[in-house]
C-alpha cells in the first residue's frame, strides 16, 4: 500500500505502513510545451478578417473546452500517518454528520484482514482540516468508523461528530463530493495529500481488473500515469477529477521495487490470470461505488439497491 507513515517495523509487514522518505520529494516543475509557429495568412487576406477569424476560433474553443475546477487543499485532512478528505455524497444534506475518507490500511486499530469488513466501530480519531492554502484550521474528531475494509477496495470512512453545516459555518470549508460515476481513462486528475501538503498532477492511465498485493486483492483499480509518483504519507489522498472537482478515487499503493505481488509491490492480474508489474507506477481505488451505500442522514446501508461494497 502507498502509503501511511508508521513505525519502521510495519514497513516490513505492508507497504501501506512503509516509512516515507525523511523529506518529501520536490514537486515537479512543468516545462512549457513548444509553441507552434502559426502559418502565414495569404497576402490578400485582410488583417481585420484574420483577426475576426481568430476571435471566432477562440470563442468556439472556449465553448467546447470543459470548465476546469480549481483544485486545492480545502476539505482535505491530515491524519497521524496518512492523508484523507471530508467527503459527502451527491445527495447528502448540510445537516448530516460529516464523513472522512481514507484508506483501509490507515485504520488506527490495524489493517483489516482479507475478507474482513468493519462497521460501526467506535473511534475518537482526530483529523487536521486544511484550507485552500494547506493551512490547518481546525481539529475534527471521529465518533465512529462507519465502514472499513481492504477487501475488493481499500477504504476507511469515518463519521465525524460535526455536521457539514457546522464545519462550513465555523471554517468556511465545504466537503468534497464523491462522483457517482465510473472514472474515465485519460482523465486529468490531481492527488491531494493533506499529510504532505502536496498535490500531484497526472492522468488516469487505465484500469486494473485485479490488483494484488500480498494477501490483499482489489478490483477495478485506477492506474496513474507516471507523473503521480506518490510517496509515504499520501495514503488516503483524494483523487480529484480536474474538470468536475469531484473525488473519483482514493490513493493507496504503488510498485516500489519491481517485485511481483509482494507487499510494497502490487501486481496487475487480468481476467485471464496473466500477471504484469509496473515498477514505479502508483494506483488508487475507485469511490463511485460508495455512493449507493449511504442514504438519508449519511447512514450506511449495505443492503441498499446498487450497493456493492463487501459486507461483514
Amino acid at each position: 500500500m502507498s502509503k501511511p507513515l508508521v513505525a519502521a517495523l510495519f514497513a516490513l509487514v505492508i507497504a501501506g505502513a512503509g516509512v516515507a522518505p525523511a523529506v518529501a520529494a520536490p514537486a515537479h516543475t512543468a516545462t512549457p510545451a513548444h509553441t507552434a509557429t502559426p502559418a502565414h495568412a495569404p497576402a490578400s487576406a485582410p488583417a481585420a478578417r484574420s483577426s475576426a477569424a481568430e476571435s471566432s476560433a477562440r470563442r468556439t474553443s472556449a465553448v467546447r473546452a470543459p470548465a476546469v475546477q480549481a483544485v486545492n487543499y480545502a476539505g482535505t485532512v491530515a491524519l497521524s500517518n496518512c492523508s484523507g478528505s471530508v467527503i459527502r455524497m451527491p445527495n447528502s444534506a448540510d445537516s448530516d454528520p460529516a464523513l472522512v475518507l481514507s484508506n483501509g490500511h490507515c485504520l488506527e486499530t490495524g489493517f483489516p484482514e482479507p475478507g474482513e469488513v468493519i462497521v460501526g466501530q467506535t473511534s475518537t480519531r482526530s483529523f487536521t482540516l486544511l484550507n485552500s492554502a494547506g493551512t490547518g484550521v481546525a481539529t475534527l474528531r471521529a465518533g465512529k468508523v462507519a465502514y472499513s475494509t481492504m477487501t475488493d477496495t481499500d477504504i476507511t470512512i469515518y463519521q465525524l461528530t460535526r455536521t457539514y453545516a457546522q464545519i462550513k459555518s465555523s471554517y468556511g470549508i465545504s466537503a468534497l463530493t464523491l462522483s457517482d460515476t465510473h472514472p474515465t481513462a485519460g482523465t486529468a486528475i490531481k492527488v491531494v495529500s493533506g499529510y504532505w501538503k502536496r498535490i500531484y498532477s497526472c492522468n488516469v492511465d487505465g484500469f486494473v481488473y485485479r490488483l494484488k498485493e500480498g494477501d490483499w486483492t482489489w478490483k477495478d483499480s485506477v492506474r496513474y500515469t507516471s507523473a503521480c509518483n506518490t510517496i509515504g504519507g499520501t495514503s488516503g489522498s483524494p483523487v480529484i477529477d480536474n474538470a468536475t472537482g469531484k473525488v473519483v478515487a482514493v490513493n493507496n499503493t504503488g510498485n516500489e521495487d519491481g517485485e511481483t505481488c509482494t507487499v510494497n509491490n502490487p501486481c496487475e492480474v487480468d481476467a485471464s490470470g496473466n500477471v504484469t508489474i509496473h515498477q514505479g507506477i502508483n494506483y488508487a481505488e475507485e469511490t463511485y461505488q460508495i455512493v449507493p451505500c449511504f442514504g438519508t442522514g449519511n447512514k450506511l446501508d449495505l443492503s441498499a439497491t446498487g450497493c456493492a461494497l463487501p459486507k461483514p
